[in-house]
């Protein structure tokens, strides 16, 4: 198999959860390139919209739109019922979707501790489960989940106060291993991308002018020197997406301008 065959995503079908803004867009923007399908669900189902019409119209794919909320389990059933309707298979799982809290560790409330592992811990966990029982029929799959830098490592208080968000991606990393290990007789595989600092929506205010010191100071502990842009990470999960990942599991790989090797 050549190497154009090995990273070729065509016909394959996608759920990318968060996929219509931020990095579960430019993950949209880069499995639509290779040639996938994609099941687009995010709580904001207009951006989700937008954004498969957008890849659609560039690309020839087809895609799915689907409100969902993963902290509510019955939303979570809607979806995968939608994309098995529109689609018939699932072959790509891409777990993006989460949400955050700050506040100071010591007064850190407890609704939103539970807010925030109920979607990004417990809503990724049925939503896999599902998928690969679906995976485990087709006799394979690719699953992809997004951690973050701060998965495996504390931060300041003063620049990061979200102990919850942290202890969170840290659970899907573990996550991540466990289902690597005991689905690989089924052939599916389990990765996991821990971003680092991206220029993304939620991101982009500091990039406004008057934001200058911010900007420079948070660069300033990124070896690389620069934000990860849509490119730095579409190429990734192609990759863990495609059968060119095929001898990869459990693998929680750092994408973060090198501030994971300081």
């Amino acid at each position: 198999m050549n190497v154009n065959e090995m990273f070729s995503l065509k016909g394959k079908v996608a759920i990318i959860t968060g996929g219509g803004r931020g990095i579960g867009e430019f993950i949209s923007e880069g499995l639509a390139e290779a040639g996938a399908n994609l099941v687009i669900a995010s709580r904001k189902v207009e951006n989700c919209e937008e954004v498969g019409k957008r890849l659609a119209d560039a690309h020839g794919i087809k895609y799915l739109a689907v409100k969902c909320d993963l902290g509510v389990k019955e939303q979570i059933d809607a979806l995968v019922d939608a994309a098995m309707k529109e689609f018939g298979r699932v072959d790509i799982l891409v777990n993006n979707s989460g949400v955050t809290w700050g506040a100071p560790t010591l007064e850190f409330p407890l609704d939103g501790w539970d807010k925030i592992f109920n979607v990004n811990v417990r809503g990724v966990w049925i939503l896999t489960q599902k998928v690969a029982n679906i995976m485990k029929e087709q006799g394979g799959g690719k699953i992809i989940n997004i951690s973050s830098i701060f998965g495996s490592r504390g931060s300041l208080e003063i620049a990061h106060p979200a102990v919850a968000y942290n202890s969170s991606k840290a659970a899907i990393e573990v996550l991540t291993k466990n289902l690597a290990v005991k689905l690989a007789d089924h052939k599916i595989y389990v990765n996991c991308i821990a971003p680092g600092f991206f220029h993304t929506d939620m991101m982009g205010y500091v990039f406004k002018p008057g934001m200058e010191n911010m900007l420079n100071a948070m660069l300033s502990v990124i070896p690389l020197r620069k934000a990860g842009e849509a490119d730095d990470i579409k190429g990734l999960a192609v990759f863990l997406a495609s059968k060119a990942s095929d001898f990869m599991t459990g693998a929680i790989l750092p994408l973060d301008g090198g501030m994971a090797a300081k």
